[in-house]
């Protein structure tokens, strides 16, 4: 299980937190460092029913200095990941993906009712 986070996000802390206190293993990774690949996030896209925007961070600042709410629907599902895999601080996170499973974003009953 890979746990893409930020050391300064809230709802990353919260998320590593719960992972913790229900035992459960993951490998922890910077997703500023090292954002997820374009694999993973077209895995997680199809998780979020193809909607791209669950994707982003859309209250972080490279989302408004990018201008993204304007761009984004005229970029291509691949113009669009490989942005992402590029510039980590424009995904949401945490960002959470094993195999059959992945959460965006921290919402502990829905993370209850997925793990």
């Amino acid at each position: 299980m890979k746990f893409y986070q930020y050391k300064n996000c809230d709802s990353c802390r919260k998320a590593r937190k719960y992972l913790d206190a229900k035992s459960i293993e993951f490998e922890s990774i910077d997703i500023t460092i090292e954002p997820p690949s374009v694999d993973e996030l077209t895995v997680m896209l199809d998780h979020q029913n193809g909607e791209l925007r669950k994707l982003f961070n859309t209250s972080g600042l490279q989302y408004r200095e990018l201008n993204m709410k304007d761009r984004l629907p005229q970029m291509s599902i691949d113009e669009v990941l490989a942005l992402l895999a590029g510039n980590g601080k424009l995904i949401k996170r945490p960002f959470l993906l094993s195999d059959g499973l992945g959460l965006i974003g921290f919402r502990e009953a829905d993370w209850d009712k997925a793990i």
